[in-house]
């Protein structure tokens, strides 16, 4: 058998670290991607980097049930792509894609599949099949996303120790297969070439009319002194959470950590967002629907460099973005 290259890709990890690179936050709903191209320089990054051809590229991703959607299908169609695809649970969390990426690992390093493996992933719980690999003779090289700076983005120091070596996928790549919206697309033009246009003005929504005063007309922000404590409800994990008022109560610092990864992903979601999307949002309220709510807590983590934020924080990076939500509105 001829000696051999594979690379195994957490979508989750690509799309979340190269959103943060284009667009300042890990919300995914916020870039377009250009998945053909995308892979075609993984793939000529890998062979370049080990001198071997690629044997396939794994990719890792979640999905409704385990049913591929239009995008993931297309996807699967590649050249050399091997779609793996996890689920959904109940509140939007993934379910399956980790330990699926983990035993692929584990059994192709068994099996001889290839000499090399790419592991595009920066996932801690990665590391211990990491080193199962690595038993069996496979060497393992992490590519991790580049941040503006050209530093590995959210990738776990325990992975890194496992991992025989550590590269950045070249910033050019992401740059020219991840686009950022710059305005609201209509469902219909999703699939079609991204245009310039004027910054977006808002425009009345039936929400408007029923909130009448509630959205106020002011340039300036209110502080906002909240009487009793206020209820907000997370969407990846379907708790309610009840925010003391004194998390909430006051001006924020015009530095805060919490206050600007709140901005980042208010923005990169209201600028990728149809209003009638905006308007099912705030219908939803107090809920967080899930893509939102892990963007707020990976970028949040990202920011204070923590694998585990306290609890007090998620409720307040969960209150702030109602409060940003209600002032931009």
């Amino acid at each position: 058998m001829r000696s051999t290259c594979s690379i195994y890709v957490d979508t989750g990890y690509l799309l979340a670290s190269a959103a943060t690179r284009v667009t300042g936050t890990s919300l995914r709903s916020g870039i377009h991607v250009d998945y053909a191209s995308l892979i075609a320089s993984l793939i000529c990054e890998a062979e370049s980097s080990s001198g071997l051809p690629v044997l396939r590229v794994h990719w890792y991703d979640s999905a409704r049930h385990g049913v591929p959607d239009a995008r993931q299908e297309r996807i699967g169609e590649l050249s050399k792509v091997k779609l793996r695809l996890g689920r959904f649970g109940v509140n939007g969390e993934q379910k399956g894609v980790d330990l699926r990426i983990g035993l692929d690992l584990v059994t192709h390093a068994r099996n001889n599949a290839s000499d090399v493996f790419f592991l595009v992933s920066g996932d801690d719980d990665l590391t211990e099949a990491v080193e199962e690999a690595q038993v069996h003779g496979v060497q393992v090289v992490l590519l991790a996303v580049p941040t503006t700076s050209g530093t590995p983005h959210g990738v776990s120091r325990h992975l890194v120790r496992a991992a025989d070596e550590i590269a950045t996928i070249e910033g050019e790549i992401v740059d020219g297969a991840v686009m950022k919206f710059d305005r609201p697309m209509q469902l219909a033009a999703v699939s079609a070439s991204i245009v310039d246009s004027p910054q977006r003005q808002h425009r009345p929504t039936p929400m408007d009319l029923t909130r009448g005063t509630r959205r106020g007309a002011t340039a300036h922000r209110k502080t906002i002194q909240p009487t009793k404590a206020v209820p907000a409800y997370s969407g990846s994990t379907g708790q309610q959470a009840w925010i003391a008022p004194h998390f909430i109560d006051g001006e924020v610092p015009p530095d805060s950590v919490i206050e600007k990864v709140v901005a980042s992903v208010l923005e990169s979601f209201r600028n990728s967002t149809t209003h009638e999307e905006l308007a099912d949002l705030e219908l939803a309220r107090p809920s967080i629907p899930p893509e939102i709510d892990r963007a707020l807590l990976r970028d949040a983590s990202d920011a204070m460099q923590v694998d585990d934020l306290d609890e007090r924080i998620r409720h307040q990076l969960r209150a702030r973005f109602w409060l940003a939500f209600s002032n931009a509105s």
